[in-house]
C-alpha cells in the first residue's frame, strides 16, 4: 500500500505562484486583501473566496481504500460542512486498494447527488481517466493527498504533501540525532510507486549532504503493505544487522510504527525519525526512544479541498492555472515541539486558504 501522499517536485510551487499572475481574490474573514489587480482570466474587480453560498454543493472525499492516514478527513469533513454551509460533505472509501472499485464508487456517489470530489487515486498512472469523466460531467475534482504519475493532473488541482522534501526533512532529522555521521537504513513503501522513488531521493540528497560522514547501508521498499509485514522486516533487520545502524528513517506509516515499536523493545541504540502523528509515535517521541516525526497535514488537505471546490463547483471561482500543484506541508516534530507542533500544521492551513484566494483561485 502507498503512503497516502505525492509529490511537488522542488520548486514547482514557487514557480506557480510566481506563474499566477498578480490579481488576488479576498478572504473576507481573515480581513485580509490582496489588491484590485485584475485576475489572469481577465474578470475585472477583485473578486471574493468567502463563499456566498455552498447549499448546492455536496462533497466527497475518497481515499483510495483503508489507511490510518485518512481518519482525520471525517472529522474535517464534518466540520468543514458546517463552517461552509454545505449541502453535504461525505466521506467514503473502498474495503480494497482496487481503482476499478473506486471507480465504481464514485459514480454511485455522482448518482446519488454529490458534485464536487477530493480524491486520493489508487493508481497514479490511471487516474487522470477518472478525473476527466467525473470533470466532464461538470464537478469539480480535487486530488487530495497524491497527484498523479507523470506531472499532468486532470483535476482542477492538486494538494498533497510534497513527500521528497518530507523524505529530506526526515533524514536531515535522522542524521542530526545521530550526531551527524554514522550508518543510516531507509524504510519506505512500494518500489514501483513514483512516491517511493521520489523518498528515496530526498533521503539520499540529505545523506549527501553529509560530505560522507553518514552511510546510507540499505533502502528497505516494499514493507507498508500492512504492520505485520512492516514488523517482519524490521524484526529480519535489527535482527541481521542491527549493530552496524546508527540512525533509522521511516517514510511510510506501517514501517514507522514497526520501527519505534521495536526500537523501543530490543534496546537499540539506533536513532528513529518516523513519519505522522500516530499515538505510538508521538508517545515514543516523550520517552526519547524515537528521536522526531515528520508530520503532514491531512486535516489542512480535508478542509482547503473542500472549501475550494465549493467556490470551483458553484462558479463563484475558477483555476488560475487548471491542474495547479500545491503543496500541503510538512513538519518535524521532536521532544521540544510534540506538545504544540499542531499549531504550526494550524498556521500552515490558514496560510494555505490565503494562498488559494492570492494565486490559485480567480473569483467574481
Amino acid at each position: 500500500m502507498r503512503l497516502p501522499t505525492r509529490s511537488v517536485l522542488p520548486g514547482v510551487v514557487a514557480v506557480a505562484v510566481l506563474m499566477a499572475g498578480s490579481a488576488a481574490c479576498t478572504i473576507k474573514s481573515s480581513g485580509v486583501s490582496s489588491g484590485a489587480q485584475a485576475p489572469v482570466s481577465g474578470k475585472a474587480g477583485t473578486g471574493t473566496a468567502e463563499l456566498a453560498d455552498g447549499s448546492g454543493t455536496k462533497v466527497a472525499l475518497v481515499p483510495g481504500g483503508a489507511h490510518p492516514y485518512f481518519q482525520p478527513w471525517k472529522a474535517a469533513g464534518a466540520a468543514a460542512k458546517k463552517k461552509y454551509g454545505l449541502g453535504d460533505v461525505a466521506f467514503d472509501e473502498t474495503s480494497e486498494w482496487d481503482q476499478q472499485k473506486q471507480d465504481n464508487l464514485l459514480s454511485t456517489l455522482a448518482a446519488r447527488g454529490y458534485n464536487a470530489f477530493g480524491i486520493f487515486g489508487v493508481s497514479p498512472t490511471d487516474i487522470n481517466t477518472t478525473f476527466a469523466d467525473l470533470k466532464s460531467q461538470g464537478f469539480a475534482v480535487a486530488s487530495l493527498a497524491s497527484c498523479p504519475a507523470g506531472g499532468t493532473d486532470k483535476a482542477d488541482f492538486c494538494l498533497s504533501t510534497d513527500v521528497e522534501v518530507a523524505a529530506y526533512k526526515a533524514a536531515k532529522a535522522a542524521i542530526a540525532a545521530m550526531g551527524g555521521q554514522g550508518t543510516l537504513v531507509h524504510l519506505t513503501g512500494n518500489n514501483v510507486d513514483a512516491n517511493t522513488q521520489l523518498r528515496i531521493k530526498g533521503v539520499a540528497m540529505a545523506v549527501k549532504e553529509s560530505g560522507g560522514k553518514v552511510k546510507l547501508l540499505q533502502t528497505i521498499t516494499d514493507v507498508d503493505k500492512d504492520l505485520q509485514t512492516a514488523q517482519k522486516a524490521v524484526s529480519d533487520l535489527l535482527a541481521a544487522k542491527g549493530n552496524q545502524i546508527q540512525g533509522i528513517v521511516t517514510t511510510a506509516y506501517n514501517p514507522a510504527v514497526a520501527a519505534a515499536d521495536a526500537v523501543k523493545t530490543s534496546g537499540s541504540k539506533a536513532k528513529v525519525v518516523a513519519i505522522d502523528d500516530d499515538a505510538k509515535i508521538l508517545g515514543a517521541i516523550k520517552d526519547g526512544s524515537v528521536a522526531a516525526t515528520v508530520v503532514q497535514n491531512p486535516v489542512g488537505q480535508a478542509d482547503i479541498g473542500t472549501w475550494a471546490l465549493a467556490l470551483l463547483q458553484t462558479k463563484q471561482c475558477t483555476m488560475r492555472h487548471p491542474g495547479q500543484i500545491i503543496d500541503s506541508g510538512s513538519f518535524v516534530v521532536t521532544k521540544a515541539n510534540v506538545a504544540t507542533y499542531d499549531s504550526a500544521r494550524k498556521a500552515k492551513t490558514e496560510q494555505l486558504k490565503k494562498q488559494f484566494a492570492d494565486t490559485v483561485l480567480a473569483c467574481k
